[in-house]
């Protein structure tokens, strides 16, 4: 199953580049993001994603998106856009817990019941039992993040790691989410 959305032209991703850089200086920084994005709720797109979403696409290390990187910022959006909508199977604009754990299951994580409840209460906004699209970007970026940290540590892959207090906070620590 591929998610990846082609590429539009640099005419377009200019004007949106131009549409959300509302202070005109050629950054977009996470509050012009934020307010360009959707969640599809009318609520604010989740500050922690738009924070991660930056520094992920921030080359400079300036808490801003230049245009060069704005590109590569778009497709990484609109690729996570395609995934949510395959995952949405009911297309309720929220992924259930059915859902997430079909999604998970399906990017390669073995999770128990347990974890899948726990991740859905813990990135559920509203309480409903349910994903908006900002929290499950956030969400599974998270986990991809702490997976590869915790893959450093399981040399034989065998998902059993021991390390030593501050090993553990280094790694927690270090993480670029």
């Amino acid at each position: 199953m591929s998610f990846q959305s082609p590429m539009p032209s640099q005419q377009f991703l200019w004007d949106v580049f131009q549409k959300v850089d509302k202070d005109r200086s050629g950054y977009i920084s996470a509050d012009e993001l934020q307010m360009a994005l959707s969640n599809g709720t009318w609520q604010p797109f989740n500050k922690e994603t738009v924070r991660m979403m930056i520094g992920m696409f921030d080359k400079q290390n300036t808490g801003t998106v230049s245009f060069q990187d704005f590109g590569a910022l778009w497709k990484y959006v609109t690729d996570w856009q395609s995934c949510f909508r395959s995952f949405d199977t009911d297309n309720s604009g929220t992924i259930d817990r059915q859902e997430l754990k079909t999604a998970l299951t399906s990017f390669g994580y073995r999770l128990s019941d347990w974890l899948i409840d726990m991740l859905v209460r813990k990135y559920d906004r509203f309480g409903r039992g349910t994903i908006l699209f900002d929290d499950f970007i956030q969400c599974c970026v998270t986990l991809y993040t702490l997976t590869n940290s915790f893959r450093q540590y399981d040399t034989n892959q065998q998902g059993v790691i021991t390390i030593h207090y501050e090993q553990f906070l280094s790694m927690v620590f270090s993480l670029k989410t």
